[in-house]
């Protein structure tokens, strides 16, 4: 239990340290803003020092504004903080060790996947290719689920979206998919393996369908060309598939 603790506090920790990097990426990567440099308000610009840049402590202590221009601070850095402490935690908790924290960077990197689709319906290739790379990593390594499994997986998940999106072109005469989903979901199957796919699939359609059914109850109107970040679905999904490979094989 001790061991537990003790991993899923490390996690958690490293978890919101990079939920920051990962919330600014957010914001900035569609901007075209770099990366490099110093941290700045996203408002006045101001450099932040060190006492402005504790995740969610910082913001909470500052009131969720800036101290310099007053300005809010916006509302992803501080969810995607949180959120990625969330994974680090339930990772430390499933498993503890080196296997607790491949778990966790799955977790962290489809977050910053799922983020930038919800946002701007956008799933790079440069994070998805990352996201399959550690996959493959893993894999070699030798964490479940076996290499065999995980390259079956990365074959199977991107042919079968890709497959429903040619079909769905064709018949209906207008895109279905995304062109980034298929890849995110063979990038899962590298992580995952093949044989929980099938999972991720129906709670990833079951997740949209909730979304809709929601939209409906508080009067919005359901139309066929509505737009659902199904590459966010798909993240969310994955993540407690990962967690229970994981635990399952502890």
């Amino acid at each position: 239990m001790a061991e537990l603790i003790v991993w899923a506090v490390l996690l958690g920790l490293l978890g919101a340290v990079i939920g920051s990097f990962v919330a600014t990426l957010v914001i900035r990567w569609p901007q075209g803003r770099t990366m490099g440099g110093r941290s700045q308000c996203d408002s006045c610009t101001r450099t932040l020092g060190a006492r402005d840049l504790v995740p969610l402590l910082s913001a909470a202590l500052s009131r969720w504004r800036c101290r310099t221009c007053g300005a809010g601070i916006d509302a992803r850095h501080w969810r995607i903080e949180a959120m990625a402490l969330l994974i680090g935690v339930a990772a430390g908790l499933a498993v503890p060790g080196p296997v607790g924290l491949a778990g966790a960077l799955f977790g962290w990197l489809l977050l910053a996947l799922a983020a930038l689709d919800v946002t701007e319906f956008w799933l790079p290739d440069r994070l998805t290719l990352t996201l399959a790379l550690a996959g493959l990593a893993t894999g070699v390594v030798g964490i479940d689920p076996p290499l065999t499994d995980r390259l079956i997986g990365g074959a199977a998940g991107f042919a079968s979206l890709w497959l429903v999106a040619f079909g769905y072109r064709h018949l209906r005469g207008r895109e279905g998919l995304g062109g980034g989903d298929p890849k995110l979901f063979g990038a899962i199957g590298l992580w995952i393996g093949w044989r929980m796919q099938p999972v991720v699939l129906f709670l990833a359609a079951l997740a949209g369908l909730a979304v809709v059914l929601f939209g409906m109850v508080r009067g919005r109107t359901a139309r066929l060309d509505d737009r659902l970040p199904f590459g966010a679905l798909l993240a969310v999904a994955a993540y407690p598939a990962w967690l229970f490979l994981l635990g399952s094989g502890a």
